[in-house]
């Protein structure tokens, strides 16, 4: 897979409408996307086993979308293979009165992953420059100093995000960055299949359809953010999220693609510890035989 269609390279100005969300790329069916998906739960379940050994990296995910846009599905799809011992996902909803009280990295920082872990982060700390920047309102209730507010502090957000994520990476921690890019035709089928299927209706808030009147600003404060987060260390990708069995395909591919680039390997044991483990080997074989 081409992954130089999605990703957005740090530097370059993208524009959100140059991304068609109902993009396929070079697959003639869904079922020769789930060929591939399949094989690459499979390395992915491999290379995470290798991670949890090496005890060296940790591998943080990172989902943004509008609603509907296929999150928990693409979770749910791309990490079925892997051993939760080693897997984390956590989704961040509206701050609560504690982590108001702190700077806007804090809750984040505090599920980062291990090392030799996985981490996903339905939604993010990106949503500070992208809900926060739609419903700039919400800024009252984080009590900043005036000197911290102002037309600066989107730009300024940017440059702590960016600051953040190299720290880090030098640290250890492999980011991943997932925009999934839905139409606005498609967010609407989903949003009514929500509401004509009773065994959806729970995922449906009134929230999801007052957002959907937002959706320029959404857009804006997207573009705007990856444009301005998109970094060496820490790339975005744009993920078509129309067809969710491509959107999966996408994500499967890129988390797959980075670990390889870890050059992974199980730790090698010591002189020593190889002759515990014959002596070991000796006394079960003698087991056997009494």
């Amino acid at each position: 897979m081409n992954q130089d269609h999605f990703i957005v390279r740090p530097g370059k100005r993208i524009h959100l409408e140059d991304y068609d969300p109902a993009f396929t790329g070079h697959f003639e069916s869904e079922d020769e996307a789930a060929t591939k998906l399949s094989k690459d739960v499979g390395k992915l379940a491999k290379y995470q086993d290798m991670l949890y050994a090496q005890n060296m990296y940790g591998l943080l995910v990172i989902l943004q979308g509008m609603d509907t846009a296929g999150k928990d599905g693409t979770i749910r799809h791309v990490m079925s293979g892997v051993n939760p011992q080693g897997t984390q996902v956590y989704s961040f909803k509206a701050p609560s009165a504690e982590e108001l009280s702190h700077d806007f990295l804090w809750r984040s920082t505090k599920a980062l992953p291990e090392r030799g872990r996985v981490c996903i982060f339905n939604r993010s700390y990106y949503e500070e420059v992208l809900v926060v920047r739609v419903h700039p309102e919400l800024l009252d209730a984080q009590r900043l100093p005036s000197e911290a507010g102002g037309k600066r502090i989107w730009k300024d957000r940017f440059d702590d995000i960016n600051h953040f994520e190299k720290y880090l990476v030098r640290n250890g921690i492999v980011i991943v960055k997932f925009f999934l890019h839905l139409s606005k035709a498609e967010q609407r089928r989903r949003l009514l299949a929500r509401i004509d299927t009773a065994e959806k209706n729970w995922k449906l808030s009134p929230s999801d359809v007052k957002e959907r009147g937002y959706w320029d600003d959404y857009m804006h404060a997207y573009e705007d953010a990856l444009n301005n987060t998109s970094t060496e260390w820490a790339p975005w990708y744009v993920v078509p999220a129309d067809h969710k069995w491509f959107t999966r395909t996408v994500v499967a591919d890129v988390i797959v693609d980075r670990l390889k680039s870890l050059k992974l390997s199980y730790p090698q044991i010591s002189s020593e510890d190889r002759r515990y483990l014959l002596q070991a080997r000796k006394l079960l074989e003698a087991e056997s035989s009494s």
